[in-house]
């Protein structure tokens, strides 16, 4: 049966708000090698500059996660992308490179403040397998914004200049801070239990902590955005290098790879609560660790088949975790999703420097098999979760938690 018209329009408008939050997460990517000769740095200098945010991303997660049951929803989510532009703004004229990553954590700051108490708000309004289908409209969102932000990044750098990108980027930040204020109802803090608030922010965290479920989705969240920035991060440096040699506005156009994900991501939702979540993560991480052979290629063809593979199945397993997470913690959602999104971007933080190291040093084969090597660790992960239960089981420990 069709979804109805209304349900379809609140989807769309939680997708684009999920786009509007982390558009300027991954766009400088698409400008890494510009970037890197602007500043006269090695590609893991640059690399790990751009993906600073992911610094700021899980800090400020971790803050949010202790404060959370304090913050109103929706006037906290606003306020966030209104505040975002300000460093986008400023990046136009960073001066040096320390000052390129300072903006570039406090971008980080502001988006995950937003992404969480936004995955937060879903968790909280919905119920069931409805949360499972926010959070995935969410995450498309994000996906979108992968490639949208890409392309803009690329087309506006190339043709109008570095600065000129960040002040459309700046533009962007306040476009979603006024759709939130506009769209969203207004939500509350989220109302925490008398036991819960005699408790201290740490205990709650500790309570999320003890439950193993949630433990391992963080750490499948850690090991996918490692693998994730450890490949788009610098393959943009193989393929502007002979033998491809992509001029930058066609490094631009390799980003319509995520093209299947915006249409595939949707879908977790439906299928973790159908198949469980465990047998949904072995086979988005297996179609990731399949594609990583392909961007061993010496010609684009092959490398953009497999850029398409881990881009498609690195944002099923991110979407099938998210979705996990915000079913599993039965109380304090957003201090959950704080800890999941530290988690995560402290995985890419990771991902863009050892990366970056290994890729600097040994070669682009060698990188690639280091994020094999995560994408594995994340499937052991998924195998600690029951293999029909594992939703059941994590709200049943999230109770005694």
């Amino acid at each position: 049966m069709p979804a109805a018209p209304n349900a379809l329009l609140r989807r769309a408008l939680i997708g684009l708000i999920g786009f509007l939050t982390l558009v300027d997460l991954f766009a400088a990517q698409a400008i890494l090698p510009t970037l890197a000769r602007m500043y006269g740095v090695k590609p893991s200098a640059m690399g790990v500059a751009v993906n600073a945010s992911t610094i700021g991303m899980a800090a400020a997660g971790l803050v949010v996660a202790l404060v959370s049951h304090r913050l109103p929803r929706r006037g906290g989510i606003w306020v966030s992308l209104a505040l975002l532009s300000i460093p986008t703004l400023l990046l136009a004229h960073a001066p040096d490179l320390a000052t390129f990553t300072a903006l570039r954590i406090a971008q980080g700051v502001f988006m995950s403040a937003a992404f969480t108490l936004t995955m937060a708000y879903l968790s909280e309004q919905n119920t069931g397998a409805a949360t499972a289908s926010a959070l995935a409209a969410y995450i498309t969102g994000n996906v979108a914004s992968n490639l949208v932000g890409r392309l803009v990044s690329s087309a506006v750098a190339a043709t109008a200049g570095v600065a000129i990108n960040f002040y459309a980027f700046a533009a962007l930040n306040l476009a979603g801070a006024a759709l939130v204020y506009l769209t969203l109802a207004k939500a509350p803090a989220m109302a925490v239990a008398s036991g819960e608030v005699r408790r201290s922010a740490f205990a709650r965290l500790a309570a999320h902590l003890r439950n193993r479920c949630l433990v391992a989705s963080f750490g499948i969240g850690f090991c996918v955005l490692f693998a994730f920035l450890g490949v788009f991060t610098y393959v943009n440096f193989v393929l502007a290098d002979a033998p491809i040699r992509l001029s930058p506005m066609a490094l631009g156009l390799i980003y319509f790879v995520f093209l299947p994900s915006m249409v595939t991501t949707p879908l977790a939702g439906g299928v973790a609560n159908r198949f469980g979540p465990r047998p949904t993560f072995f086979a988005s991480l297996g179609l990731a660790i399949a594609g990583l052979p392909l961007l061993l290629a010496p010609t684009v063809g092959p490398v953009i088949a497999g850029l398409t593979m881990v881009g498609v199945g690195t944002f099923f397993a991110q979407a099938t975790a998210t979705g996990f997470v915000g079913r599993a913690a039965q109380t304090d959602r957003a201090a959950a999703s704080g800890l999941y999104l530290a988690s995560y971007y402290l995985g890419g933080l990771a991902g863009a420097a050892v990366v970056g190291q290994v890729y600097d040093q040994v070669g682009w084969p060698s990188a690639v098999t280091v994020v094999g090597g995560s994408l594995v660790a994340a499937a052991a992960l998924a195998a600690s979760l029951r293999p029909a239960t594992a939703g059941r089981r994590a709200q049943l420990l999230a109770r005694e938690a």
